[in-house]
């Protein structure tokens, strides 16, 4: 039976559109995959560009609101940012809910492209570690 996940972040650009990308990726026809905001800030390019080097293509994601999704049935609401677990609206769902803050690397202090780069890698490797676990234990 096709499951319903949905994964949660504060903007909707870059945590959860990597999470939304790798449980696509690992679930494949096991899940149908959704991912929005608190707030909606657009798909950071560096999210992009950083998924796109391990293979997995999410610049056709856009960046939704998790108003957008309120009928829909969740199984899973995964929540990768401790602001949206924190502040997010009541969703009127049955859905197993799992929380894991990952680092946002959107937020680094440098200018330097090399420790930007690094830092999205991390982020990514953590989410993609996360994702696979989660397909294997739960889907």
């Amino acid at each position: 039976m096709n499951k319903n996940i949905l994964v949660l972040c504060t903007g909707n650009s870059c945590r959860s559109q990597m999470a939304h990308g790798y449980l696509h990726h690992f679930a494949s026809k096991k899940a149908t995959i959704y991912s929005a905001g608190i707030e909606t800030h657009g798909v950071n390019p560096r999210a992009i560009s950083i998924m796109k080097e391990d293979g997995i293509d999410i610049s056709m994601h856009t960046s939704n609101n998790v108003s957008e999704y309120i009928q829909i049935a969740f199984d899973y609401i995964l929540t990768v940012c401790d602001h949206a677990h924190e502040n997010c609206p009541y969703i009127p769902s049955d859905a197993v809910r799992l929380h894991k803050d990952f680092y946002d690397p959107s937020k680094i202090k440098s200018e330097n492209e090399v420790e930007i780069h690094a830092a999205f890698e991390k982020a990514r490797n953590e989410i993609k570690e996360y994702c696979s676990k989660f397909v294997k234990e739960n889907l």
